[in-house]
């Protein structure tokens, strides 16, 4: 008869119910205790309702409608979606849409809206209900906290709804949402959640806007700088750009050879040597923070890119530090090299092949994890974009990278540098320096960007159009052209949103990719085109 009671509980599956007749037969319990474990199993399952709280949903709707200057109070954070009554919910909106009109909120002025609402029970009417609200208002003072714990309760309801969203997806496994993806959409879904609170801060009245202005300039000027962004390292660069500014897309574009990485890698590692700038601390009037660099390189390993900012900074030749064959003094200038970068907050991402929405994650877990002062992407060309807009071809993916990119350095607030190739049109002409409509691909990333930088380095192009030794006054002559341009780059700024256009030159050393300022002594240095 027990098993019988066991196989009539209709709340038991067929595979529950076997596993506890096999419980039974391979214990040895007294009938009695046998039915104390049927009646217990029997139990229906402690039902769990979502976090809310109506008490401080009513508390604070009673407030508004005794006095809607409360609603100054709260309007920054608190939505009609989080509130979890759906009249409330209604009621919200309705004072709102009331309070947008410039009319005064009260029972009576949002009773014509509720005439014919569904009646809360027999002896309730909305209305009613309304009336009760501001009836049962005492005080408004804690009106900001109700809110605020409704806001709270609201989050947790969002917080439970992503995980049931995670389980229900991994146990369905649809085609198109590979366990990578779902990784993703959940980080990003998360990361909405956590930054939530981050952004829409409201109107700034103009004495506002104005002390932040001066403590811009205030900053630059402790620094001992014109600077209001972060400092490249490069002088010249600086002074045409006032440093590299939070929120831009930076394109770094260049034919293969120019030095593109070099160049970014130096200012990467220029960054995450130097403090953080002070309004973007977490405790501006406490001690200087690092500056945290994310550095994407899709081409090169982490350990290839490590090589190069170690060749750079020891001045020692990359292909000797690979092979060993470097000497005593080099290797103490190798370790010395290495102990002062330790402290550099330079992180790097060396995964090949990935996804802007990838991209976006990591920098967004980087952000969350290490905080986040300047992001570099090595380059555009090798990432991909969404399967749809692929099939599109690549002109819409790479429409949708840049525009995800300019999202991105807008929603982090950090300057990002994306390199970026060109086309080889730039080889068809006499002047080889590159042009807006050398960028490949798309028209989209001159759209999106910022700034955009071009690396130019005529040597290059000179080294490669020596004459004949036979042609003794053509080889001379190309030798005082060769020696006029050697170890000179050029950093083209075809475009700035917020500043002047033309161009800077560095000094370029070959042996260890390496981008200087130019001597202050150097006829070129300084010199804007």
């Amino acid at each position: 008869m027990l098993d019988g009671d066991w196989s009539g509980d209709s709340r038991k599956t067929p595979i529950e119910t076997l596993l506890i007749h096999e419980f039974m037969k391979q214990t040895a319990l007294t009938a009695s205790e046998q039915l104390h474990i049927a009646a217990k199993a029997s139990e229906p399952v402690t039902f769990r309702q979502v976090p809310h709280n109506i008490e401080a949903e009513q508390l604070l709707l009673g407030a508004i409608l005794v006095n809607n200057e409360v609603m100054d109070r709260i309007s920054d954070f608190l939505r009609a979606e989080h509130f979890y009554d759906p009249l409330h919910t209604n009621i919200f909106e309705t004072i709102l849409q009331l309070l947008a009109a410039n009319k005064t909120v009260s029972p009576t002025t949002l009773r014509t809206f509720f005439e014919n609402a569904e009646p809360i029970d027999s002896d309730l009417t909305v209305p009613e209900y309304l009336w009760r609200l501001a009836e049962g208002t005492t005080t408004i003072i804690n009106a900001r906290e109700y809110a605020r714990t409704i806001h709270d309760l609201s989050t947790r309801r969002r917080l439970i709804l992503i995980g049931e969203d995670i389980v229900n997806t991994a146990y369905d496994s649809p085609v198109d949402m590979p366990p990578k993806a779902q990784v993703e959409e959940a980080e990003k879904q998360l990361y909405q959640v956590a930054e939530q609170d981050k952004y829409g801060q409201g109107f700034f009245d103009l004495k506002t806007a104005m002390t932040q202005a001066i403590d811009v300039a205030n900053n630059a000027l402790m620094r001992g700088t014109d600077l209001s962004g972060l400092a490249s390292g490069l002088i010249d660069l600086d002074n045409m750009m006032g440093g590299l500014q939070p929120s831009d897309l930076i394109i770094l574009a260049g034919r293969p050879s120019m030095g593109k990485t070099a160049l970014a890698t130096n200012i990467a590692v220029n960054v995450a040597t130097q403090s953080r700038l002070a309004r973007f601390q977490a405790n501006p009037d406490g001690a200087p923070e690092p500056a945290v660099v994310g550095f994407f390189s899709l081409e090169m390993s982490a350990e290839q890119l490590a090589s190069r900012i170690l060749s750079e900074q020891a001045e020692i030749a990359s292909n000797k530090i690979r092979r060993g064959k470097i000497t005593d003094g080099e290797m103490a200038r190798l370790m010395a090299a290495s102990v002062a970068l330790n402290n550099a907050h330079l992180f790097i991402d060396q995964t090949g092949g990935i996804s802007i929405a990838q991209l976006a994650a990591r920098a967004r877990k980087l952000k969350r994890q290490r905080g986040l002062d300047l992001l570099v992407v090595d380059y555009i060309q090798l990432l991909s974009g969404s399967a749809a807009k692929a099939a599109g071809g690549r002109v819409q993916e790479v429409t949708e990278i840049t525009t995800g990119l300019k999202a991105l350095a807008k929603e982090l607030e950090v300057p990002l540098i994306a390199l970026s190739q060109l086309s080889r049109q730039v080889e068809q002409r006499e002047d080889k320096r590159p042009q807006l409509s050398d960028l490949r691909e798309s028209g989209s990333i001159e759209q999106d960007a910022d700034v955009v930088l071009f690396v130019f380095r005529e040597e290059y192009y000179v080294q490669r159009a020596e004459p004949s030794l036979n042609d003794v006054e053509a080889h001379q002559k190309w030798q005082v052209e060769l020696e006029a341009v050697k170890g000179i780059g050029e950093v083209i700024i075809g475009k700035q949103r917020h500043g002047p256009t033309g161009s800077v030159r560095l000094q370029f050393t070959g042996e260890f990719t390496r981008f200087d300022n130019l001597d202050r002594d150097h006829p070129l240095a300084g010199k804007t085109d």
